[in-house]
């Protein structure tokens, strides 16, 4: 009997129209176009500006042009599993709701808060169920509505993050094809370098913690910078390790897109040279959970079947992943 795997069958994102251009931000804080450009990589990101919408109506707009694009009716999805840190509501899910918006009934949904690294943490949890024989179609959606935490005020963090989703579809496979092998990782120790204080059970929302500014994303940029390029550059590496991959073997890494220079140096770590990198970075920013599907949307026109990829990521928590994909169309 053959080994099941769980491929990739599909992938489509969606990006809010509003562009934040870096020319806009000079209006709001004390930056330049070309600083941002030249430490970050970023031009312009997405914004969601319409009142009353949150991550769900992003993840709604990915799933549906997913299920629209595979030829997938609602019904035959088993399953439903959301990467996002800014879920509309507490509770209930984020998935819940994007389920509810596409008609889909009757499966199990939860959402999955691993930060930038909760897409390949719910492509894990996926391919799973797909490995074991329980669903034959499940949809990973990551989606991030970042600028629902920024301060636009802080010009250390509201240069880098914009909106967006990007949703897969899992199915199984016998022809080798799928996701080889993950890897996820976490370490409690630096959840202080990269949080949202406020909104949570230890700081419920009041008017001290609105006052402090505490419901926005905070970052130590240098410390987050040190432990992503660490991270990011090691688990690729011991993905690579241990299925035996060189440089040469690798058609596409694809890279959480959180700094150029992050991007550049876990390639380095890797010996594979940045034509073989997906980058979007310029145009999206740092989309959280998004950025990996989002990637592989904007560049799925050149996969090719067999395609060997590797995804890397990291994030709040901290948390980083990897996983390595053979492409399956």
């Amino acid at each position: 009997m053959k080994q099941v795997k769980a491929s990739i069958s599909g992938i489509e994102g969606y990006v809010p129209d509003y562009i934040l251009t870096n020319a806009e931000l000079e209006t709001l804080v004390d930056t330049s176009d070309e600083w941002i450009v030249s430490r970050t990589g970023i031009k312009e990101r997405r914004i969601l500006k319409e009142p009353g919408l949150g991550s769900s109506h992003m993840g709604a707009r990915a799933v549906k042009g997913l299920l629209e694009k595979t030829n997938t009716d609602p019904a035959e999805i088993d399953l439903l599993i959301c990467a996002t840190i800014t879920p509309d509501f507490v509770f209930p899910s984020t998935a819940n709701l994007i389920c509810d918006q596409l008609g889909i009934r009757n499966i199990g949904s939860f959402d999955v808060n691993a930060a930038c690294s909760g897409f390949v943490y719910g492509l894990e949890l996926g391919a799973q169920f797909i490995e074991t024989g329980k669903y034959k179609k499940v949809v990973v959606v990551g989606t991030d509505k970042m600028s629902a935490v920024m301060d636009y005020t802080d010009r250390r963090t509201c240069i880098l993050f914009g909106d967006g989703a990007g949703a897969v579809l899992l199915e199984p496979n016998e022809e080798g094809y799928g996701v080889i092998d993950t890897l996820i990782r976490s370490d409690g120790v630096g959840y202080n370098n990269l949080v949202q204080r406020g909104g949570g059970s230890r700081f419920p929302a009041s008017h001290e913690t609105v006052d402090a500014r505490m419901h926005f994303l905070h970052q130590d940029g240098q410390q987050v910078f040190k432990s992503a390029v660490r991270n990011m550059a090691d688990v690729s590496a011991e993905m690579m390790e241990r299925n035996q991959l060189s440089h040469d073997d690798i058609a596409w890494l694809v890279p959480h897109q959180a700094n150029r220079r992050i991007i550049e140096a876990t390639a380095n770590r890797m010996g594979v040279g940045m034509d073989k990198v997906m980058m979007n970075i310029a145009h999206y920013g740092n989309t959280t959970a998004a950025t990996i599907p989002l990637c592989l949307w904007d560049y799925e026109k050149q996969l090719k079947k067999g395609d060997n990829l590797i995804f890397s990521a990291f994030g709040a928590g901290f948390t980083w992943a990897s996983a390595y994909v053979k492409w399956a169309y």
